[in-house]
């Protein structure tokens, strides 16, 4: 079995899940803010098996400094193999104080989507990493929204 074929439990791996992770550019970090779950899109790369991020100040920094533990999950959809998967980790945040470890980030071309100053890097250390991947149902061709991606398999 190579590192790309999921285990027969639809299970992946950790390492699995790392591959995945390195082909993705956009996840979602959840947070506890205010005392209710907040999701937010981020870009982000992957730095010593870590995902960091870059954001401004605000309830985005402030949940993810103060909340303990942080999710951040990704998913995707393989037309070729008619399969999606999702990779979550799990873990607790930290703010990058050292410009050392803030250029070796850059150097990894963490450029922010979104306008604006982004002046604070956010490492999520992930304490556990989980991923499933499983066979997709066949659309069927009247009733599938246009937008559904497994439309592509007969279009």
């Amino acid at each position: 079995m190579d590192s790309t074929t999921p285990s027969p439990d639809y299970s992946l791996t950790m390492d699995q899940c790392w591959v995945l992770l390195d082909t993705e550019a956009v996840g979602r970090v959840a947070l506890i803010v205010d005392s209710h779950p907040e999701i937010f899109p981020v870009n982000f790369v992957l730095e010593r098996r870590a995902i960091v991020f870059r954001t401004s100040g605000g309830t985005k920094l402030w949940g993810a400094i103060t909340s303990k533990p942080v999710a951040f999950e990704i998913d995707g959809y393989d037309a070729h193999d008619e399969a999606a998967w999702s990779v979550m980790a799990r873990g607790e945040a930290e703010l990058i104080e050292s410009q050392e470890e803030k250029d070796a980030v850059d150097a990894l071309l963490l450029e922010p989507w979104q306008p604006g100053e982004k002046a604070y890097y956010v490492r999520v250390a992930p304490k556990a990493l989980t991923g499933r991947r499983f066979k997709v149902n066949r659309p069927d061709l009247w009733t599938t929204r246009l937008s559904d991606p497994r439309r592509s398999t007969f279009e």
